[in-house]
């Protein structure tokens, strides 16, 4: 079993570097994604959870991640949480199945900030853009799929997203076995890592 990390900012491209990974791989793979961990914030009145900072660390159950991540290592099935961007809470009934196989991506923003985290990583990939590049993207996700508009969502990458970058997901790029530039759109990378993946599982 190998276990990658795939970080990288908002709008980075990481979504689609892990697709190409998994339609390249004639493996299983699992897919865990950082969002699904996001903590319940039922708790907190609706009104005040438009201030929740998702790109700041403290908004993540760690140790639920890590302890899934373990628990698939070790053969075990796992219960992915699945979260709300709109509601902002954790889902009570429902949650996603996961079985361990022989390739596991964990994909995130924030992974690589995160010391015990990073310890159960096998090959860690750092997904690089243009910081313009990503704004368009993040702007336009922010309108189409968490209700806000343009002025909004500007507004919020100013006042979160970039200085949130600039503390924790950039100065994470250092911990990075590989970095992607150009984002899902490096072939010649993508077939680099399928390549060295399909090597370490032989």
């Amino acid at each position: 079993m190998l276990i990658i990390g795939i970080a990288g900012g908002s709008g980075s491209g990481k979504t689609t570097v892990v697709r190409k990974i998994v339609e390249s791989l004639n493996k299983k793979v699992a897919v865990i994604s950082q969002d699904s961990y996001y903590k319940d914030s039922s708790h907190i009145p609706v009104e005040e959870r438009v201030n929740i900072n998702f790109d700041h660390p403290d908004a993540i159950d760690w140790d639920l991640l890590c302890s899934q991540l373990a628990d698939l290592r070790a053969g075990k099935a796992v219960k992915q949480p699945i979260y709300s961007y709109i509601t902002c809470t954790r889902s009570k009934e429902d949650t996603i199945h996961i079985e361990p196989a022989e390739v596991i991506i964990v994909e995130g923003i924030l992974i690589f900030s995160v010391a015990k985290l990073r310890k159960l990583m096998d090959i860690k990939i750092f997904v690089d853009a243009e910081s313009d590049e990503r704004l368009m993207r993040i702007i336009y996700r922010d309108i189409l799929e968490r209700g806000r508009n343009m002025d909004t969502a500007f507004n919020h990458y100013l006042d979160t997203v970039k200085p949130m970058h600039l503390q924790f997901i950039e100065p994470s790029k250092r911990y990075a076995d590989i970095i992607i530039p150009e984002g899902g759109h490096n072939k010649v990378a993508v077939d680099i890592i399928v390549n060295t993946i399909e090597k370490a599982l032989r």
